[in-house]
């Protein structure tokens, strides 16, 4: 969504009152055709066409028509190139969205052969293959050309294989360029979220943010309207990210809440595993809905207790991002859950698989992310889905086994952590 303000304006309130001031004098001649306006193409957007009744700055939309004078953010006073790292379908989603906007964009891919094909064909050879790519993404293996005059970094490489892949281009990266992180799980090594392992490969001395919210990755190269949040400790980084990749199809929230939206995007994944076993063992929707909302319930506890808002688990990266993983046809964790449903082993469903689905590997990450951080009486009882899936997938028990014994829980509160 195009932003009405900067933050300058907000840092100096007397420029903010008389911009404030002209716009609402320019509305009120503009709604009564006082003169005749015609706007500039360099400052104006229309209204956007499939997002027409979204929110704008977090407020409804009116149906009277918008005025010519709904204008774009400044623009930065430098030249933007983006590097996206990561040739998967997520990346390759990313880069669509800023090199659409005309911002040049290139994509940093492991084969020449993939990225020859890229630039001939500007489609990729496995992933979304029938998705014809802007004519503004080039792709390179040369790391040191990539990352040399990026203004941002689009880390986009799945959460299990970042640590070793930053190893290999952590002295290639220009001092002081944000990186935005759109890969979401945690490593199974360290047990640590993708704000630790960024901060522990490239340091803490330049600025992070995360990409999270419902957003399949064909979806958004087929203009699909989206919403999702960015959430970053330097707001004003979150800003201007979402001010380079908002459009009409691709609302940008921000938020400040980087742990929230961290957990949100871990927990969901292993939620979808759950619901795809529930929709292969046939159980139907009323098993289906009670899976997912108390899944949804195990991740607000989780979230809450390392330091999250309830608001940002109840948001798009949370519950948000839980429906479309959970119901969406597009999600590989849904689709290895469903696989694992139907008598499928773990190993012949990954050996099978050309794309990862990170919430198999997350959940048993999380469950040991949970036993070493969250202290106090039976974490079976409270995480009992997400302990489930781990067991399952460890082979410790069959998806029957576990969905029986979710149906056979102690009788309790609905929350009890909220019985005060």
């Amino acid at each position: 969504m195009a932003e009405i303000t900067s933050v300058t304006f907000w840092r100096y309130p007397s420029i903010g009152s008389l911009f404030v001031g002209l716009v609402i004098l320019a509305n009120i001649c503009f709604e009564t055709e006082a003169f005749s306006f015609t706007p500039s193409q360099s400052n104006i957007i229309q209204p956007p066409s499939s997002l027409r009744n979204y929110v704008l700055n977090g407020r409804p939309t009116s149906s009277r028509p918008i005025s010519p004078l709904y204008m774009k953010a400044n623009p930065p006073p430098y030249p933007v190139r983006i590097t996206v790292m990561g040739g998967g379908n997520f990346g390759l989603a990313l880069a669509s969205v800023v090199a659409k906007k005309g911002i040049p964009t290139t994509l940093l891919v492991r084969s020449d052969d993939v990225a020859d094909e890229l630039n001939e064909t500007h489609r990729h050879p496995r992933y979304m293959s029938d998705i014809k790519l802007p004519r503004t993404v080039r792709a390179t293996t040369d790391k040191k050309a990539a990352l040399a005059d990026a203004t941002y970094i689009i880390h986009a490489v799945p959460v299990q294989y970042t640590r070793a892949f930053l190893e290999t281009i952590k002295d290639v990266i220009p001092a002081n360029v944000p990186i935005l992180a759109a890969s979401k799980g945690i490593e199974t090594s360290s047990l640590g979220f993708m704000t630790d392992i960024l901060k522990e490969c490239l340091g803490e001395d330049r600025s992070y943010a995360f990409l999270s919210g419902p957003s399949f990755a064909r979806e958004i190269c087929e203009g699909v309207a989206t919403a999702v949040v960015i959430a970053s400790e330097d707001l004003m980084l979150a800003d201007d990210l979402a001010d380079l990749m908002a459009g009409e199809d691709f609302a940008v929230f921000t938020s400040r809440d980087v742990i929230g939206v961290e957990v949100g995007g871990a927990v969901k994944n292993v939620i979808a595993i759950a619901a795809g076993m529930c929709e292969g063992l046939g159980l139907g929707t009323n098993a289906m809905s009670g899976l997912v909302t108390r899944g949804c319930g195990e991740m607000r506890r989780l979230g809450i207790y390392l330091g999250a808002r309830p608001s940002t688990i109840s948001g798009l990266s949370g519950v948000g991002d839980t429906f479309g993983t959970c119901f969406g046809p597009l999600s590989r964790n849904r689709k290895f859950g469903y696989r694992l449903g139907k008598g499928e082993t773990p190993e012949e469903i990954r050996a099978s698989m050309t794309e990862v689905a990170e919430g198999v590997d997350t959940s048993i990450a999380l469950v040991k992310m949970i036993k070493k951080r969250c202290k106090g009486y039976r974490l079976d009882l409270k995480y009992p889905i997400l302990f489930g899936v781990a067991d399952i997938i460890e082979g410790k028990m069959k998806p029957l086994e576990g969905l029986q014994g979710l149906m056979n829980f102690p009788t309790r509160m609905e929350n009890y952590d909220e019985r005060f």
